[in-house]
């Protein structure tokens, strides 16, 4: 008797059940990132203390905001990408109100325990003073860039400073790792509500 060949065949698999479990595992992710960069879609029980930023504004090119180090080197604050930043920005002389702002950025970047690398802390500088060395000291790991104030209102605030605008020294901001400027707090900010804000913003972010 003839042997059949036909049936010595091993079946093919199917590919179904492989790319099912690989969208399966991605959906929450892409759905987790829709629902981030739609911040009208959050519910209302997941109010920030921060005030969002709507729309969220993207980070400027460098020639639009000019920045440099404090050894007068040009600076890319497109470079910081892929970090969560909390920003200020004030005169060198930095007073009360401006100390007190970056004494809130560094010990809301200091307290993010496992998740302290996915932070950097920024202090855009608006004049050509010498920053005193207490205050180098003090904020030590702080990114400090001068900035034009015209160009940096333009960007933090969406409007002219020429046009005769306060509060440039006010808030503190927050961009996301995408380098969306998307969060401000208030010039008297709670220290503690911020921290417990950024804790909750990075620990439930897929991103940075």
């Amino acid at each position: 008797m003839a042997r059949d060949l036909t049936s010595s065949k091993p079946a093919k698999r199917s590919l179904a059940p492989m790319v099912l479990v690989f969208l399966c595992t991605l959906a929450p992710i892409v759905a987790a990132f829709v629902v981030y960069m739609n911040p009208q879609w959050w519910p209302e029980d997941a109010s920030n203390y921060g005030e969002l930023v709507t729309p969220q504004r993207p980070m400027p090119a460098p020639e639009a905001l000019k920045l440099t180090t404090l050894d007068g080197k040009p600076f890319d604050l497109q470079s910081l990408k892929g970090k969560w930043l909390l920003v200020a920005a004030d005169g060198a002389a930095c007073p009360e109100s401006c100390a007190r702002k970056l004494y809130i950025t560094r010990n809301t970047h200091a307290s993010q325990g496992k998740n302290v690398d996915r932070l950097t802390r920024v202090w855009f500088i608006t004049d050509d003073a010498q920053v005193p060395d207490k205050v180098l000291q003090a904020y030590q790991g702080t990114v400090m860039l001068r900035a034009d104030p015209d160009q940096l209102a333009r960007y933090l605030l969406a409007r002219d400073a020429a046009a005769g605008q306060p509060g440039l020294a006010d808030p503190i901001w927050v961009i996301d790792p995408l380098g969306n400027l998307m969060m401000q707090y208030p010039a008297d900010a709670d220290g503690v509500k911020v921290r417990k804000d950024i804790s909750k913003l990075v620990y439930n972010s897929r991103i940075g």
